[in-house]
């Protein structure tokens, strides 16, 4: 075993920890900062409290610091000694800086934007942006070697970083990995809204999180039921959608990936997106059988605006409830193309309204001009109105 371990990145807002064991002779700490200066003294009051909560008594420790908050700093340490020594119990998770009301089931889901969970330097601000939900990724944005360092770091920030309005979803790895179950066992209680699960192609894939959600949350006192979100990604998956998005009460939406997708199938991943319209469209009808919301892939081209729109409204036409975001400057153009038109909703209020006089005379048959109204046209109204009272375009007052 090494006696030496790191964490942590150069990148703004972290720092890099090197902790060396030692046999003896107490913590001989060196702090480096870019902002020493005024905030020399509290790293060394942070990095020695949580050296000495982990029980670490004899150790040379070096401090490359970036500008790092309290939590993240914290996180740093923990991770390093965690490749040093066992550490028993949860570690030294901060206090609870922000509280939130949980996710609903059928809230807005029309952006989640991605998050590289090992960089704490876009969490921070991250909610400023208006989002309808954060990812905190421990997958494919996550090195293999730096998955224990970016849990560690996905715990600290959802008790300390403030997401506003956003749902906080934290996308984990496999269980088939020796990741996932680790991932489980260090987020779950701090009570993330939902968790993404990558990878999915089978229903056991889902059972699988959730009947390990049942243990945890029981354990750990979680307030709440954390939903989740699996994310079809093969052909297999596309092909299971249905059963996918049935296998458990828990599950609030499909979410579908391309890139993975394409490279399943042996294709190219085109603007068009005509290798996947099949795959999204099965997608759809999945979730939409299994009453819950379907969320399309990200579009990669961040400098291509008119084709995100364009892509976004095909996401609409399509009958999905959002999409993905891997860029801050998609959100705005995306929120405005899932937004319903005035003319659609003041149509929506009139069908209602037309139904709502019909059933007060006793009437089975609507009509608006001289158009007879019917299930359908009720059916999509409402859920207009729905949408835009989701939105604050309607008064909350509105009968629907």
């Amino acid at each position: 075993m090494s006696n030496v371990a790191r964490a942590g990145t150069e990148i703004k807002s972290d720092l890099i920890v090197e902790i060396e064991r030692r046999d003896g002779g107490g913590i001989d700490l060196d702090v480096q900062s870019s902002v020493g200066a005024l905030f020399g003294g509290q790293i060394r009051r942070v990095v020695l409290a949580t050296l000495n909560e982990l029980g670490v008594k004899n150790a040379a420790v070096r401090i490359q610091d970036k500008g790092a908050l309290d939590w993240v700093i914290q996180a740093r340490v923990e991770a390093a000694v965690r490749r040093l020594w066992p550490v028993e119990g949860p570690g030294v998770v901060p206090e609870r800086k922000v509280r939130w009301e949980h996710a609903p089931k059928d809230r807005l889901r029309r952006t989640r934007l991605y998050l590289p969970g090992n960089n704490p330097d876009l969490m921070l601000n991250a909610g400023l942006f208006g989002p309808d939900a954060i990812i905190l990724d421990l997958e494919d944005s996550v090195a293999p070697s730096e998955k224990d360092a970016a849990r560690v770091l996905v715990r600290n920030a959802l008790l300390q970083v403030d997401f506003m309005a956003s749902e906080r979803i934290v996308r984990i790895n496999p269980m088939s990995t020796e990741f996932g179950p680790a991932d489980l066992e260090m987020i779950v209680p701090v009570s993330p809204d939902t968790l993404l699960i990558p990878k999915c192609e089978t229903v056991e894939d889902v059972t699988s999180v959730a009947e390990k959600l049942d243990e945890l949350e029981a354990a750990h006192n979680v307030p709440w039921r954390i939903h989740l979100m699996p994310l079809i990604e093969t052909a297999r998956g596309v092909w299971n959608a249905y059963d996918i998005a049935a296998a458990s009460d828990r599950v609030v939406a499909l979410a579908f990936g391309a890139e993975d997708f394409t490279a399943d199938i042996g294709a190219e991943r085109t603007p068009e997106g005509k290798e996947s319209f099949v795959a999204r469209s099965l997608i759809v009808l999945g979730a939409k059988a299994a009453r819950v919301q379907a969320i399309d892939t990200v579009y990669s081209d961040v400098q291509d605006m008119e084709g995100l729109i364009k892509s976004t409204e095909e996401s609409v036409a399509l009958g999905f409830d959002g999409k993905g975001v891997i860029h801050p400057s998609q959100i705005e153009p995306i929120h405005k193309v899932f937004t319903p038109s005035p003319e659609r909703i003041e149509y929506a209020k009139k069908v209602v309204a037309a139904l709502k006089e019909a059933e007060a005379r006793g009437s089975g048959v609507a009509t608006l001009g001289t158009k007879m109204i019917d299930a359908p046209i009720v059916a999509r109204a409402r859920k207009i109105l729905r949408l835009a009272k989701a939105m604050g375009l309607v008064s909350e007052e509105d009968d629907l």
